[in-house]
């Protein structure tokens, strides 16, 4: 489904990732670990399309998708839910979860069925389906963001640190509907700084240090990984 080989990414004369390569296979959860600064978020946002790569290549499939924009990641079947956590405040849930299928606007039916099924998956939607999504709590507008990330029909869901800034009931309301997305066969790369939380959900995990991958292997190996503060910190 996804493969990276040698990224590099550059803010400026800042080498922020370089040499990175990782892959999900169809249908696989893999969690991007490192601790903050490490490059995470900035390999998820090129892999995106909202950065873009100084070097190496992104392919979707067979496609070399490196250079391409995020509208068109998108239609290609990548939907992306940044740390941000970004709504659309004075427009009411079930409004920015109609957004989220504007590049299939056309399937009326279509969008409506899958609305009707993202209320379902996440019941505290339901229960505010007509209020502003600015009303929301912290975990209400996370939900929301995934849940209209979803309604693109992905078949890669790129999340950014879902479990930031929110207390430990909501996360672990967050991982449940986690695990409940690759249940549904979707391809997952989540970047976390939660080690437990990513690795009960993940199949494999890279580890981050510096912009570069420290470390790779199934989640039960990085877990039980005797040197994983090391990996984090270059202790």
């Amino acid at each position: 489904m996804l493969e990276v080989r040698d990224l590099q990414v550059r803010y400026g004369a800042i080498r922020a990732v370089h040499g990175v390569s990782l892959e999900a296979a169809d249908g696989e959860l893999v969690a991007l670990l490192g601790a903050n600064g490490a490059g995470k978020s900035s390999t998820l946002m090129c892999i995106a399309g909202a950065l873009k790569a100084a070097g190496g290549s992104i392919r979707l499939g067979a496609e070399d998708v490196t250079g391409a924009s995020p509208e068109a990641k998108v239609r290609k079947g990548v939907a992306t839910v940044p740390e941000t956590r970004d709504v659309f405040p004075d427009l009411t849930v079930e409004e920015n979860l109609t957004l989220g299928a504007y590049i299939r606007r056309a399937d009326t039916n279509g969008v409506r069925e899958d609305r009707e099924k993202m209320l379902t998956l996440f019941p505290r939607l339901a229960e505010r389906s007509a209020q502003p999504a600015g009303t929301l709590s912290g975990g209400e507008q996370q939900m929301l963001v995934i849940a209209r990330a979803m309604m693109s029909r992905p078949k890669l869901l790129l999340l950014d640190e879902p479990s930031l800034g929110l207390a430990p009931v909501v996360v672990d309301q967050i991982f449940e509907m986690i695990a409940a997305l690759k249940q549904s066969g979707l391809t997952i790369l989540l970047v976390e700084q939660n080690v437990a939380k990513a690795l009960s959900v993940a199949d494999r995990a890279y580890v981050m240090r510096l912009g570069a991958i420290a470390a790779s292997g199934s989640a039960a190996e990085i877990g039980a990984a005797t040197d994983l503060s090391a990996l984090y910190l270059g202790g």
